[in-house]
């Protein structure tokens, strides 16, 4: 049988070196940019001759963070706001499929579908959604990836929309189903947040196909990937419901 290969906790430097040759570039991203003391601290004494058991230390290490990120987030911190003059044109497209693939939404039969803790279940339409108070931010977009642009996005204050639908507030998630086949979903004080928005607007138009239409979660509290477009459902619910990229490894919490 092969000797497992340990390193020590001063070691650690090496570990993590070690650990990204055995990973996926995404994988080895999420570890440069997830990595704590506390993942660190987890990493080490796990056998770096063996991925699976690294994959487990890493999956350890995602959940800290979750747990961390948590923690440490306040209503009470703002993502920054810019000016008109500061806007990324044009504000690049971002998904996991291309431009010639954006879901086809027929607005005149968009029906926003609510399930889950509510007081009621009622679907929303697209008229009834514009017609609530709208607000609008100029804030940065964050990628996983690398990149960044700002944009203008306008809306619904989400934790007005969540308090009209008789959300249950004590509950852990909020998850979103799409036209396009993703998921996500953030915790409720994520959702509760002042920027957290269910945008319809993108620098002052209707929102654009390529940009989620007819309506994104907009998250600037959040990196790229917790922000779903071309929405099609909200549910509020205690049971785990995970995501797209969030189940292939990337940390679920996702803060920018």
């Amino acid at each position: 049988m092969k000797k497992p290969t340990f390193l020590s906790a001063s070691d650690s430097h090496y570990l993590v070196k070690d650990a990204e040759k055995l990973l996926s570039p995404d994988r080895r991203r999420l570890l440069r940019q997830g990595l704590t003391l506390g993942g660190i601290m987890m990493l080490t004494g796990c056998d770096i001759s063996d991925n699976e058991s690294v994959e487990t230390a890493l999956s350890r290490m995602s959940r800290f963070n979750d747990r961390v990120q948590g923690f440490l987030f306040s209503d009470r911190d703002l993502a920054p706001e810019y000016s008109e003059s500061q806007i990324t044109r044009p504000f690049p497209f971002n998904a996991f499929y291309g431009p010639e693939d954006i879901p086809k939404v027929d607005g005149r039969d968009y029906q926003l579908e609510i399930r889950g803790l509510v007081q009621t279940t009622k679907s929303w339409s697209l008229t009834e959604l514009y017609h609530m108070q709208q607000v609008s931010q100029i804030t940065r977009h964050i990628c996983v990836e690398g990149w960044s642009a700002i944009g203008k996005w306008g809306g619904v204050p989400f934790r007005e929309f969540l308090q009209l639908i008789g959300a249950d507030r004590r509950a852990r998630y909020v998850s979103f189903r799409c036209a396009d086949d993703y998921y996500t979903s953030i915790d409720m004080a994520t959702a509760l947040h002042p920027q957290t928005l269910l945008a319809l607007t993108w620098d002052n138009r209707i929102l654009p196909p390529e940009y989620g239409y007819p309506m994104k979660i907009r998250i600037p509290t959040k990196l790229g990937y917790k922000n779903p477009k071309h929405v099609l459902s909200i549910e509020i619910t205690n049971r785990f419901p995970g995501g797209y990229w969030e189940d292939q490894g990337y940390n679920w919490f996702g803060g920018s």
